[in-house]
């Protein structure tokens, strides 16, 4: 259940990242280069962790690539509490972009919970 889940969220947060590239890109600090392709890339990788999840010869690959990119993106939600960047018709309360910070890491967690070995017992 929890690797479906996180499979889920990560599929649909993949989607987003292609289907809302410019909000994305609102975020991106400015010292980053490529905005665009940088987004679209995170969306894919995204998209084939989410679905590697659910497949058990890619979940150990999956994971990986998961946590490494939300570390990747941390800088870009740093960037967006920080400078308080709200996306085009959300006004979203500051203290949720602080919150969304330490959600990355509960989900770095996740993924590695759901695709280490033998994490059949418990993650399903």
């Amino acid at each position: 259940m929890f690797r479906i889940s996180l499979a889920v969220l990560m599929i649909a947060d993949g989607i987003l990242h292609l289907w809302a590239t410019e909000t994305f890109m609102t975020i991106m600090p400015a010292y980053l280069p490529w905005h665009r392709e940088l987004v679209l890339i995170s969306g894919v990788v995204v998209i084939f962790g989410g679905i590697g999840l659910l497949i058990p010869v890619a979940r150990p690959l999956a994971g990986i690539a998961l946590m490494v990119l939300y570390a990747a993106v941390l800088p870009a939600n740093i960037n967006m509490a920080v400078n308080n960047i709200q996306p085009a018709d959300f006004d979203i309360p500051a203290v949720l972009l602080w919150l969304r910070l330490p959600l990355q890491l509960v989900i770095m967690v996740w993924a590695w919970w759901v695709s280490r070995p033998h994490s059949h017992t418990y993650s399903q």
